[in-house]
């Protein structure tokens, strides 16, 4: 009975932690906020592991030029990725893309969470 409780109490507090995650993301409502967020997606074509808006490099300063572009444009954030993935390649983008093999880049850890979570409720009922 000690596990599960505990278990509760952990995933309430995983609920908690992604909720405060999600309440804190960046605003991408204007035009300014909708460039910075994007800027943060993107990797610097020449750097490693670095996002545009971190890097100084030429062609990072392109991309963030192309991307205050396309916003001004009128592009929705997943027109302006889309074009940037196709450009560069699938490595341009900082997170894995949600389709596709990427998606279970994502889908994988939550099965396997999900896997431990039925595992642990399972143990604690046999006892």
């Amino acid at each position: 009975m000690k596990i599960v409780k505990s278990f509760w109490l952990w995933g309430l507090a995983l609920l908690c932690v992604l909720a405060v995650a999600l309440l804190e993301a960046p605003s991408t409502a204007s035009a300014q906020g909708r460039i910075a967020h994007l800027e943060t997606l993107v990797k610097c074509p020449a750097c490693d592991d670095l996002s545009v808006a971190q890097s100084n490099a030429t062609s990072s300063i392109a991309v963030r030029h192309d991307i205050a572009r396309r916003v001004k444009e009128g592009q929705s954030d997943n027109q302006i990725l889309t074009s940037l993935e196709a450009t560069y390649g699938s490595s341009i983008l900082l997170s894995p893309s949600t389709s596709g093999l990427g998606l279970l880049l994502w889908l994988v850890p939550l099965a396997v969470l999900l896997a431990l979570a039925v595992a642990g409720v399972r143990l604690a009922r046999r006892r």
